[in-house]
């Protein structure tokens, strides 16, 4: 998946650390068999190449699919699964950065755009399939990570060890406590500038996830572009959004929120995670600095911190 992966969990004395890697390196492989566009036979690989038709998914892909279709419809294609034309035109994707030119043309942007849109996606849900309407490419940058860490702590408390803190590329999830009665304390990712000191927090059964302008990116005369696209215009954001932090029970739901709204922007992003109960951090870089947006249950979760 590009990116590093940690666990720490407190196992039950007959699990043995062989037996505990062993589960975790099985759901990553299995997500990668599922979700990486950089393996050729992959089963998102097998559709993004398929023809036009109807094609039958495994319940992990439709599991993903269908959540993010369904935040798609929540956020007006804030997220959105079919973007992987365009993740490949801007030099995020399996083909390399570009070279020249650096800029995709408005041509280029706009042939891209015409095989991607979470509004063409048919799905039959009866059939747990998905209609490919001929050359859409998905993409799940945006969510399989998180997904790839509720998986790994699914199996963790399958075998017993139900204390745990999973972080893959930089999403985390925590479990339970450790054994002095601690919980697992980590610290939020921050951009450059950000106006806050370095926060913690306290992951017991909750999982965090931060979507960030400087973690993949490029420079064009001068221009900062990031990988996250918005779907409307077929071009990086550029509203101002430097970094979203979400927590949620699910990882998966995490990460693609903070996707959503850094898409969102400034704007839209802090009313809509309101709206949905969000526990969201937004930075934002604005003319007279680098300024916070937290929403009530963000602030609620810091009062809870300072209070313990």
């Amino acid at each position: 998946m590009g990116t590093t992966w940690s666990v720490c969990a407190v196992a039950p004395a007959a699990i043995d650390d062989a037996t505990l890697t062993a589960a975790v390196r099985s759901e990553l492989d299995a997500t990668i068999a599922a979700f990486s566009p950089w393996e050729r036979s992959s089963e998102i690989s097998r559709f993004n190449a398929a023809p036009a038709g109807v094609w039958a998914l495994s319940q992990t892909f439709w599991t993903v699919l269908e959540a993010s279709m369904n935040l798609a419809d929540d956020t007006d294609g804030a997220v959105d699964p079919t973007l992987g034309a365009l993740v490949d035109l801007w030099g995020f994707g399996p083909p390399g950065p570009r070279t020249a030119p650096a800029i995709p043309t408005d041509e280029e942007i706009a042939q891209a755009l015409t095989v991607s849109g979470w509004q063409r996606l048919r799905l039959n849900r009866d059939a747990r399939g998905a209609m490919q309407p001929g050359g859409m490419r998905l993409d799940f940058s945006g969510i399989a990570k998180g997904h790839a860490v509720d998986r790994v702590c699914e199996a963790l408390t399958r075998l017993g060890a139900t204390s745990h803190l999973v972080e893959i590329g930089g999403e985390m999830r925590g479990a339970g406590v450790k054994p002095d009665g601690q919980p697992w304390w980590i610290g939020l990712e921050e951009p450059p500038g950000a106006p806050s000191s370095r926060t913690v927090a306290a992951l017991v059964d909750i999982a965090v996830a931060t979507s960030g302008d400087w973690r993949r990116a490029f420079e064009h005369e001068g221009q900062v572009y990031p990988h996250t696209l918005d779907g409307k215009t077929g071009r990086p954001i550029d509203n101002g959004v430097t970094s979203v932090t979400v927590f949620h029970a699910s990882a998966m739901i995490a990460d693609a929120w903070a996707t959503a709204l850094t898409v969102m922007g400034p704007d839209q992003g802090p009313g809509l995670a309101e709206a949905y109960g969000l526990a969201a951090q937004m930075v934002v870089r604005a003319p007279d600095g680098v300024v916070e947006h937290l929403t009530p249950a963000f602030i609620a979760m810091m009062d809870e911190d300072e209070a313990a």
